[in-house]
């Protein structure tokens, strides 16, 4: 039997800021529209007003190449990860697992992003695997993503 290992990527940035400043900024996610280059826009859901342990939001997304949009969707997660200044976790859909590592030192904060999903399979494969490089285009995007924050953050 063939092991099967899930997709992951990971991005990292130092940002000089206090942790809960960082933290507060990525942990709201009504606030993902003014940083990712996939996330739109996202609200809080079923009664959420901001981050906790079970909070459910909706995020809109969109993936373009160059000025042509490809695809639009949303999508409906569930915080399961929530520890202020520390972690702010999140599973989209019951399938992709979004995790923010927060670390501060000297009022500097190193924040890691990471997501990790089921491989792919059948037609999934070659669509988002092969063509569309999403494991890439993923992992880039985060580190657009950190890199806005950081730029946001410390003007």
């Amino acid at each position: 039997m063939t092991k099967t290992y899930p997709i992951t990527g990971t991005a990292c940035t130092t940002i000089d800021a206090p942790v809960g400043t960082v933290f507060e900024a990525i942990s709201d996610v009504t606030r993902m529209g003014e940083w990712s280059p996939e996330c739109v826009g996202g609200r809080w859901i079923d009664g959420a007003t901001g981050p906790a342990l079970g909070a459910r939001f909706e995020g809109d997304n969109v993936a373009s190449l160059g000025p042509v949009t490809l695809k639009r969707w949303s999508t409906t997660s569930e915080v399961v990860g929530f520890e202020p200044n520390e972690l702010f976790e999140f599973v989209a859909e019951d399938h992709t697992n979004w995790r923010y590592e927060f670390e501060e030192h000297d009022g500097v904060t190193t924040v890691t992003e990471r997501f990790s999903h089921p491989p792919y399979g059948g037609w999934q494969r070659i669509v988002y695997g092969v063509l569309a490089s999403r494991r890439t285009a993923m992992t880039k995007g985060m580190q657009v993503t950190l890199d806005r924050v950081k730029e946001a953050l410390e003007r």
